[in-house]
């Protein structure tokens, strides 16, 4: 089975299964995806001349102390009423609008996508698993056109790629 997508949304679930895998409950987990999936964009924007580099404005505070690293990226967190949360712009990232947004991206594949990434995760030990994640999401993202071609564009997500990516048991 294969579904057309952009790699953003394929980004945000892997990197709440990794979250949840490495022992996040699913709330902070989907936070911790998304946030980790807009910090790769953004420093690939950059990269690709889509954004400009941000400048520290004078004054600013600094940004959230604590972190959580995901994916091999380190994620700034909070503690909230309803537990941890990844933040943007110091904002607590709502874990019900990630999963709206997956939602509306994956439609109803995504109960076989998350069921797929899941199976996969726990075919790895968590202390190996946090050292292949991001391999892992390279060996079966979305195939696109490289640089500002792919900007936004889909590409193939096979499942059944990323269920070959298991180590036999």
């Amino acid at each position: 089975q294969s579904i057309e997508i952009n790699r953003a949304p394929v980004l945000t679930l892997w990197g709440a299964v990794v979250a949840h895998r490495l022992g996040h409950d699913e709330s902070a987990a989907l936070t911790l995806g998304k946030a980790m999936a807009g910090l790769n964009a953004q420093s690939k924007g950059r990269r690709l001349g889509i954004f400009e580099p941000k400048q520290a404005q004078p004054g600013q505070r600094p940004a959230a102390e604590q972190r959580v690293e995901v994916c091999g990226r380190p994620v700034p967190v909070t503690q909230t009423d309803g537990g941890l949360r990844a933040v943007v712009k110091d904002e607590p990232i709502d874990p019900a609008a990630v999963e709206r947004y997956l939602r509306a991206k994956f439609g109803p594949s995504l109960e076989a996508v998350r069921d797929a990434m899941t199976a996969l995760a726990e075919a790895f030990a968590p202390d190996e698993f946090e050292r292949v994640a991001y391999d892992l999401y390279e060996a079966f993202r979305p195939d696109i056109p490289a640089g500002k071609r792919g900007w936004g564009a889909t590409g193939p997500l096979d499942l059944d790629r990323i269920r070959s990516l298991a180590p036999p048991r």
